[in-house]
C-alpha cells in the first residue's frame, strides 16, 4: 500500500518499496554501564511537531523537554549552495537540546486521598504563532498549554549621572522627594518641615548632586528561553487521562479517561464539553473503557477512540451534542475455539493513530499491529505479529504485570510502513505494501541492527520462509538472547516527513534514519 499526503493507498505499479536500511543517528541521555536510571528520568512521552523541526519528550518526574533541528539551519544558505549539496538525500535530521521546563508537579486529591503523580502521560504541538512554540501537557489529572518563546534579556546598569545633566532635571528630583514617605509623630501627625528640610541637605547639597545613581534598564541582545503556562484545564476527569488530541481547526482538543470524551476550547479552561460517556448507571455493570483517542488529522468533525474489548469506534460531532452512538465500528471477531482466560487482556488497543491522510488508522495491541482502512469495517486490512512468540509465556506475563504494558504505535509520513516498539529495548518496522515483507527489528543501541535475523547458511529453509518467521513475531534474536521483560519500548514516533524514528529506551532518547 502506498499511502501518500492525500489519496488512496494503492498498490505501487513496480511492486512494495525495498525494505529500509537503518542507521544510528543520536542519543541524548545515554546511559554509562552500570548507572541506575533514577525513576524521575524515564521519558513518558515522545512527540514531533508537524514540520518535524521540534521534538518533545515528557518524563515520570514531570518536565517537558524540547529538541531543535540544527540541520536545516547550517544549510540555510542561497539557493546555488543548496543545490550544490544534494542535501535531502545525503543528510538526516540531527536535533540539538533547545530547553526544558518543569510541566507538572506532584498534587495530592484530598476529597480521594490520593495521590496524583507528575508524570507527563502525553504531549501533543500546537499552531506556532509568531515564532512562539504553543504544546499541550497532562498528567492523569491536570492538562497544561505552554508556550514557549525566546526573550530578549533585561539587564539593571547602574548608572552614575552627571551634575550637570541632573540639575537641570528638577522636576523629576522634587517628585523623588514628594512621594517618599514622611516620618509619623507619636500622636498620628508628621514632621512636614524637618523630615524635607533634612532631606534635602542629604539628597541634593549645595553645588550639584555627584553622588546620585539612577538604576537603568538596558535590553541586550542575549535571548534567553521562557517556557510559560498559558491555561491549565483541570477538574474535568475522574479518572487518569490516557489520551488528548487536538483539532485541525487550531481551537478546540479533546482530553480521554476511562469513561469520557471532554472537547475543550484551547482559550477556554473552566469549562468543556462531555461528548462520549460510557459509564454505566451501575458501576458493575461496566465491561469495556476507552484506551486511547485521536482526532481525524484534516476532518474537524470525526474522531476515533479505541476501547479494552479492542474494537476502534469512529464519531461524527454533527450527528449530536452527546456521540453515545458511533458512525462506525471497527472489530475483528475472535476465531472460534481461540478464547482463554487471556483473550480480552491482550485484545485491549493501547494505541491508535490516524495515517497523516486520514483515510487509514493503526491500532496496537498486545500482540499485534493492525491497519484499518476508515471505508472498511469488515476487518483490517492488514495485521503485523509482533508478540506471537510470547504466547506460551503469557501466564508468567500476566503474574508480572508485563501483559498489562501499553505500546504505542506510529506510521510514516508516506503511510509506506508502520513501528511500534517491544520488549528489550527492541522496536519493529513493517513494510504496509500487501506484497511486502518488510519486517525489520531494531534495538535502541548504537548498533540498532545488532539482534537482526541472519539467512541460514543451510539452503534447506528458504529465505521467504525466514522472512514469514519474522513477520510472525517468530525468531526475532539469531543470537538466541533471551527477553528482558524490565527493558521496555513502549514511547516512539515517526518524523512526519522524512524516515527518522525517535523512541524512548528508560531515559535515553534514541534517534535512527534510513
Amino acid at each position: 500500500m502506498n499511502g501518500g499526503d492525500g489519496g488512496d493507498v494503492a498498490a505501487a505499479p513496480d511492486g512494495p518499496p525495498p525494505p529500509l536500511d537503518w542507521k544510528f543517528s543520536q542519543v541524548f541521555g545515554e546511559r554509562t554501564a552500570g548507572e541506575e536510571v533514577q525513576e524521575v528520568d524515564i521519558i513518558s512521552a515522545i512527540e514531533f511537531d508537524k514540520s518535524g523541526d521540534h521534538l518533545a519528550t515528557g518524563d515520570r518526574g514531570g518536565r517537558v523537554v524540547l529538541f531543535e533541528r540544527t540541520d536545516k539551519k547550517e544549510h540555510g544558505g542561497n539557493r546555488r549552495d543548496l543545490e550544490k549539496t544534494d542535501y535531502s538525500s545525503s543528510r538526516h535530521p540531527e536535533f540539538r537540546y533547545k530547553t526544558e521546563f518543569q510541566s507538572h508537579e506532584p498534587e495530592f486529591d484530598y476529597l480521594k486521598s490520593l495521590e496524583i503523580e507528575e508524570k507527563i502521560n502525553k504531549i501533543r504541538w500546537c499552531q506556532t504563532a509568531n515564532g512562539a512554540l504553543f504544546l499541550l501537557s497532562t498528567n492523569d489529572k491536570t492538562i497544561k498549554y505552554w508556550k514557549v518563546q525566546e526573550k530578549k534579556i533585561k539587564k539593571v546598569a547602574d548608572v552614575s549621572m552627571e551634575p550637570s545633566k541632573l540639575t537641570g532635571n528638577g522636576n523629576v528630583a522634587s517628585s523623588s522627594v514628594t512621594s517618599a514617605p514622611k516620618p509619623h509623630l507619636a500622636n498620628g501627625g508628621y514632621s512636614d518641615k524637618s523630615y524635607t528640610s533634612i532631606n534635602n541637605d542629604l539628597l541634593f547639597p549645595p553645588g550639584g548632586i555627584p553622588s546620585l545613581r539612577l538604576p537603568v534598564v538596558v535590553t541586550s541582545n542575549e535571548t534567553n528561553l521562557v517556557a510559560r503556562c498559558r491555561r491549565v484545564y483541570a477538574h474535568a476527569h475522574d479518572y487518569h487521562i490516557n489520551s488528548i488530541s487536538n483539532n485541525s481547526d487550531g481551537e478546540t482538543f479533546i482530553s480521554a479517561d476511562d469513561l469520557r470524551i471532554n472537547l475543550w476550547n484551547l482559550e477556554i479552561s473552566n469549562q468543556s464539553f462531555n461528548i462520549v460517556d460510557v459509564k454505566p448507571a451501575n458501576m458493575e455493570d461496566l465491561t469495556e473503557v476507552i484506551t486511547s483517542a485521536e482526532f481525524h488529522p484534516t476532518h474537524c468533525h470525526t474522531l476515533a477512540y479505541s476501547s479494552s474489548k479492542g474494537s476502534i469506534r469512529l464519531i461524527d460531532l454533527r450527528q449530536s451534542a452527546l456521540c453515545d452512538k458511533h458512525s462506525k465500528l471497527f472489530d475483528e471477531q475472535e476465531a472460534p475455539g481461540s478464547r482463554s482466560f487471556f483473550t480480552e487482556i491482550i485484545a485491549s488497543i493501547s494505541d491508535i493513530k490516524f495515517a497523516r491522510d486520514g483515510r487509514y488508522i493503526l491500532s496496537r495491541d498486545y500482540m499485534t499491529l493492525k491497519l484499518w482502512d476508515i471505508n472498511m469495517d469488515s476487518g483490517p486490512v492488514s495485521t503485523f505479529q509482533v508478540h506471537e512468540h510470547l504466547r506460551p509465556k503469557l501466564c508468567d506475563l500476566y503474574e508480572n504485570d508485563s501483559i498489562f504494558d501499553k505500546f504505542e504505535c506510529c506510521l510514516s509520513g508516506d503511510g509506506l510502513r508502520v513501528a511500534t516498539g517491544s520488549y528489550s529495548n527492541l522496536f519493529r518496522v513493517f513494510g504496509c505494501h500487501p506484497a511486502s515483507t518488510e519486517a525489520t527489528t531494531l534495538e535502541a543501541s548504537k548498533n540498532p541492527m545488532r539482534r537482526q535475523v541472519q539467512a541460514p547458511s543451510r539452503p534447506a529453509r528458504s529465505l521467504s520462509s525466514i522472512t514469514r518467521a519474522v513477520r510472525r513475531g517468530g525468531e526475532v534474536d539469531a543470537n538466541g538472547n533471551s527477553f528482558d521483560f524490565t527493558t521496555k519500548l513502549l514511547h516512539l514516533a515517526w518524523h512526519p516527513t522524512e524516515n527518522s524514528i525517535a523512541c524512548a529506551a528508560a531515559n535515553s532518547l534514541y534517534m535512527y534514519y534510513a
